[in-house]
């Protein structure tokens, strides 16, 4: 069966791969003057509504409810941690597990990027309780008592097959078989072409950030990205597409 055509436009919007998403974000950071922490607290604020609405939708007040978040160490996982505050601000019951930042050396702790740092210390200051990823038995009790998960592990920098903290993240998200809001892209696919390499996330519902990607909209990808909406993060309309 021949791949399907790769669509011109999603919600009036263009679709755009990967490589060119990347590019308008360094557009709107390097040409326009966005900064980069900015479109990260509009992202996460685009995705705690969006969550709000879907546990609406399930007949779940967001007051009470339960949101586990996974966070990578890059800006996926800072949009994450801005929707986790949020949803904690809102009433949300929003708890974080966040990958461990890699150490530049074998002697040196770990540093997140300053964004995804500082989001870290305002969703602490916020009182949303913060838990490392590798702490297996705090995640799989977490992820099991959640009303929904959010998927902030991987977005389109990401290339490959997942492996090490984020498969076992991955692997126990879908062992707890709760529902799954996806942030940009669910984690393990490709944005470009809507293929894994066996370890993916399987969402009910992506919010894919400023344009669609071809990838998350590809037949054979639907049964991982669930229903697909496009967030406006605060990109430039006038931005060349």
């Amino acid at each position: 069966m021949p791949p399907d055509p790769d669509p011109a436009s999603y919600q009036g919007l263009p679709v755009v791969t990967a490589r060119r998403m990347r590019e308008i974000d360094r557009l709107a950071v390097e040409e326009r003057g966005l900064k980069v922490i900015d479109l990260m607290e509009n992202a996460g604020r685009a995705v705690a509504a969006e969550t709000a609405e879907y546990l609406r939708a399930a007949g779940k007040a967001l007051s009470g409810s339960r949101i586990a978040v996974c966070c990578g160490r890059g800006a996926n996982g800072g949009d994450g941690l801005v929707a986790a505050r949020i949803l904690k601000q809102g009433g949300g019951s929003a708890a974080v597990f966040i990958c461990a930042a890699k150490a530049e050396s074998p002697a040196s702790p770990g540093r997140y990027p300053e964004p995804v740092q500082i989001n870290l210390d305002r969703a602490r200051t916020a009182g949303v309780p913060v838990a490392p990823s590798e702490d297996e038995a705090a995640l799989e009790a977490g992820l099991k008592q959640a009303d929904v998960v959010l998927d902030g592990l991987l977005g389109t920098g990401s290339s490959g097959c997942p492996s090490g903290t984020v498969q076992k993240v991955i692997e126990a998200m879908n062992r707890a078989g709760r529902p799954v809001v996806a942030i940009d892209l669910p984690s393990g696919l490709d944005p470009d072409t809507g293929e894994h390499g066996g370890v993916f996330v399987t969402a009910a519902l992506t919010l894919t950030l400023g344009l669609a990607k071809p990838g998350l909209l590809a037949s054979h990808a639907r049964g991982c990205v669930g229903e697909l909406k496009v967030l406006d993060i605060g990109f430039p309309k006038d931005l060349p597409q």
